[in-house]
């Protein structure tokens, strides 16, 4: 006779002492980037001082197309027994957004949020009132909730701003079936799926209603709703809660359905299907009973966002171990001969490959050893060897200076990169996870 597993509850309730050592990334006056721990303008030490970060990132944020990231702990990227920062889909979102340009994501992603805390949350962005952790939701266990609350004022100006705002919502509303539906008869669980996707439906449109009071012409994706139970828990449950998540995908597809009638930019990212037949694989249901994607699922939810909101996705990696890293230049791997080289622990790059790549010009001077680039209304002026370079003129300085290195029979002017890229107005932002450099025009 088989035996037949009955899988524990996997509640969507996350400790706060899981969360805290993981969220630190959250910046006190808000708006904490997405990736604010692991993307980062490239780390030249005093150069990108003197090269005025203020003025630089005001720049970057005018040209830059901007993403702001609502709900929950998928939005927060959280995996069971965490001890790094998190590398969610929004992470991966952002690098695939700098493949396109220039690009900033806003993360205001709360461990543990329903549906009806999202509401709660968007209506007080749209009313320009602030709200305690326990306004927002009873008991939730993000600690950051509190602080993210207080500034709904900030996340407003955020989403009025943005191009893009994604929402993943809804799997706390549902949990509470992955160990209750196995002892549902077929009616009573009808009956309750139908009482969920109710209130999904009513919370889900007041959502997406604020989003578009505050901005009109906002693109909003959201996610459907995967199924994380494995079949492996028994046949009978998986056809049951497969049922329940093909229902709320049809759900939402009709909420999106109906704002587009209206004129309104609203898509379905389809996760679910995605994750049928590799629940066990996808998510940490088989070894640690939590419903949360692992890396394969954070990295298939990205993909399925990505395509729905740009129609294409690129798989990026790192270089390996003791390599340089990689440099993409306006959405391009940096292709080139003259490869980047590590020199004091920090990256360089041949200064020509950087012109090439976004059509600047170039001029060498013999006399002074000094390459002259003009990219623009603006012009960067590096001398080999020396504490400075010139930007339109101006002197600034800087702790790593270009040098010669000799590639075959050539020798060719290396320099760090955000040095010159910054220099031209470029937006630079390194992603340490995969150790490469993104810049963008």
């Amino acid at each position: 006779m088989k035996r037949k597993r009955i899988w524990g509850n996997t509640t969507a309730g996350l400790t706060a002492s899981m969360l805290a050592g993981m969220l630190l990334f959250a910046s006190s006056a808000l708006p904490a980037h997405a990736a604010d721990a692991q993307t980062s303008t490239l780390p030249v030490a005093s150069n990108e001082a003197s090269l005025t970060l203020a003025n630089k990132d005001a720049a970057a944020v005018n040209k830059a197309f901007r993403i702001v990231t609502l709900g929950d702990s998928i939005t927060v990227g959280y995996e069971p027994k965490m001890t790094t920062l998190p590398y969610g889909y929004v992470e991966r979102l952002q690098e695939q957004g700098l493949l396109h340009g220039r690009t900033q994501v806003d993360n205001f992603g709360i461990a543990g949020l329903q549906t009806s805390g999202l509401k709660n949350f968007t209506d007080a962005i749209k009313e320009g009132k602030t709200l305690t952790s326990e306004e927002i939701q009873p008991n939730l266990p993000d600690p950051r909730a509190g602080q993210i609350g207080a500034n709904t004022a900030a996340i407003r100006e955020s989403i009025a701003q943005a191009n893009l705002v994604t929402i993943t919502i809804g799997g706390n509303d549902v949990s509470e079936l992955l160990g209750t539906a196995d002892k549902m008869s077929e009616q009573e669980l009808q009956e309750k799926v139908k009482e969920l996707l109710a209130t999904y439906t009513t919370n889900t449109t007041a959502i997406i209603n604020d989003i578009l009071a505050i901005n009109p012409s906002v693109r909003i994706v959201i996610a459907d709703q995967y199924q994380p139970m494995p079949e492996v828990a028994g046949k009978e449950l998986y056809a049951k809660l497969m049922q329940a998540s093909q229902g709320f995908t049809q759900t939402i597809d009709g909420v999106a359905d109906q704002f587009t009638a209206q004129g309104a930019d609203v898509k379905v990212a389809h996760v679910a299907k995605e994750f049928v037949g590799g629940e066990g694989t996808m998510t940490h249901m088989i070894k640690n009973r939590d419903f949360h994607p692992n890396q394969y699922g954070y990295a298939t939810i990205a993909e399925v966002f990505a395509k729905t909101i740009w129609g294409d996705y690129t798989k990026l990696t790192a270089p390996d171990e003791g390599q340089p890293m990689n440099i993409i230049v306006s959405g391009k791997m940096l292709n080139t001969p003259y490869k980047p080289v590590i020199r004091n622990g920090k990256n360089f790059v041949a200064i020509q490959d950087i012109v090439n790549a976004v059509g600047a010009k170039t001029v060498w001077d013999n006399k002074t050893s000094t390459a002259t680039i003009t990219y623009g209304d603006r012009t960067v002026a590096v001398k080999i060897g020396a504490d400075t370079l010139k930007v339109n003129g101006a002197s600034v300085a800087v702790d790593t200076p270009a040098f010669l290195n000799q590639v075959g029979k050539e020798a060719k002017t290396y320099v760090p990169v955000a040095m010159v890229a910054e220099g031209l107005g470029f937006d630079v932002q390194y992603i340490a996870k995969l150790k490469t450099v993104f810049v963008n025009p």
